[in-house]
């Protein structure tokens, strides 16, 4: 720093300065020292005086859906990778991706709390962020419908919309009875479903038992068709193979990056399937599909009708 721009240098090099012009001189750098290091000491001081407006980052496709459909998206700052839908929440700063986060990229929006699931991290992140006087508060993954209506009551009590998120539970369990319904009571053989996440084409793996993937296929009357591991795994021709699938299942988005079915079928083993002799793709999007949020019910006819559809041709 110039000796123009150093305030310090001015009372060090003018002897006739007074003690009070000191004091007064060291009480503001206190402040601003405060203010650089301690934005959320400061914040919560504030709150004690004045209520202040709440200022969220959601970590979460699912959990930023029901922000907003809980009506308090407005209260939003940022949000990670995964949430897509809404539209307008793809506008709003990205803190990256919700596996990979930065305690520096999530503290530059200046948030007062955290929203997250237990699949966010790196936990050392989390705590680093909760050191700095932001409160993180991170909801159980459970990727069940009776998973989605507690994180919906959850929610709404942290942002203050208890009844809003009463009759969001209500307005979801109606929807999930006029779904389910046809389902259980349908007679049609279950088919065996093989699910493949792409990210990339030199990253694929197949969902196996305790996934996200394989719940969905439960909520429709399907099988996993790979039962020795959990989790994800990468994908094998062996593997593959020894599925035997009658259909396979990708996210809208895998399925772009393997190049669409004829890419599919070009992966390793699938071609020698029952469910690549006869072409049986099927694609929903990702966060819509695996996401567990407030669209769930609609996740489930949909895919319903995304497999009956690959079966019959």
């Amino acid at each position: 720093m110039s000796e123009l721009n150093n305030p310090m240098h001015d009372l060090e090099s003018s002897p006739s300065s007074s003690r009070s012009a000191r004091r007064k001189f060291l009480l503001q750098m206190g402040a601003l020292a405060a203010a650089t290091c301690l934005p959320q000491t400061l914040v919560w001081a504030a709150e004690s005086q004045k209520k202040m407006a709440r200022r969220i980052v959601s970590i979460g496709g699912g959990l930023t859906e029901i922000i907003y459909a809980l009506g308090a998206q407005n209260e939003l700052v940022g949000v990670d990778t995964t949430s897509l839908y809404p539209e307008a929440a793809t506008k709003l700063p990205s803190v990256g991706y919700a596996r990979t986060l930065s305690s520096e990229g999530i503290l530059a929006l200046a948030p007062n709390h955290v929203l997250a699931t237990e699949d966010a991290g790196p936990p050392a992140v989390l705590r680093q962020i909760n050191a700095a006087g932001v409160p993180v508060t991170v909801l159980p993954a459970n990727d069940k419908f009776e998973g989605v209506l507690d994180r919906v009551t959850r929610i709404g009590t942290l942002i203050d919309r208890p009844a809003q998120a009463s009759q969001l539970v209500e307005k979801m369990k109606a929807d999930w009875q006029k779904v389910r319904e046809p389902i259980i009571v349908r007679k049609t053989p279950t088919p065996r479903v093989l699910f493949v996440l792409s990210h990339s084409p030199s990253q694929i793996m197949v969902g196996g038992k305790g996934s996200s993937a394989e719940a969905m296929m439960h909520y429709v009357g399907a099988q996993n068709a790979v039962q020795g591991f959990n989790g994800f795994k990468p994908l094998t021709p062996e593997s593959v193979i020894a599925a035997q699938p009658d259909i396979v299942l990708f996210t809208d988005q895998g399925l772009e990056v393997v190049g669409g079915i004829d890419g599919a079928l070009k992966l390793p083993g699938l071609a020698q399937t029952p469910a690549g002799q006869k072409r049986r793709i099927a694609s929903l999007e990702a966060m819509f599909m695996l996401g567990f949020g407030p669209r769930l019910p609609q996740a489930v006819a949909a895919l319903d009708n995304a497999l009956l559809k690959a079966m019959n041709g």
